[in-house]
């Protein structure tokens, strides 16, 4: 898969056990205080009839970057812009169907989005490192 990198467009992430783990944090626009998005409930997704009532729905887990695009309005920064940003240097997902997560190659370019992080939303999002003992 070739996904857009510090080291270019052409480089191959090959996601695998060497990967870095970080959560996502941002400004709540209406306490400003530090919050993550995590997923409560699952998307539940049905249907309504014209003519007869249909029961059947749907669990439908969230991928991360739609997760963060429900955000809009919530926190301080921009969430598409944020999305566009972490998509640049790793892979947003759901862990454990809760956690909100980004996923890098190493832990360098944890650093760089970091970095990236700070000069484009300063104090409105950051991400922290996963240490491997909680993942396991």
């Amino acid at each position: 898969m070739v996904q857009a990198s510090p080291r270019g467009l052409n480089h191959k992430f090959v996601w695998g056990d060497t990967m870095e783990r970080a959560m996502l944090w941002f400004k709540c626009a209406a306490m400003h205080d530090p919050v993550r998005p995590v997923i409560k409930r699952q998307a539940m997704v049905g249907w309504e009839a014209k003519t007869r009532k249909v029961d059947l729905t749907i669990e439908s887990p969230l991928r991360g970057d739609e997760l963060l695009k429900r955000m809009k309005g919530w926190f301080t920064a921009d969430v598409y812009k944020a999305v566009e940003l972490f998509q640049q240097y790793g892979k947003l997902k759901v862990l454990d169907g809760v956690d909100l997560v980004v996923e890098t190659q190493s832990l360098e370019e944890i650093e760089l989005l970091s970095e990236k992080l700070l000069a484009v939303f300063q104090d409105e999002a950051w991400i922290e490192v996963i240490s491997r003992q909680r993942l396991a």
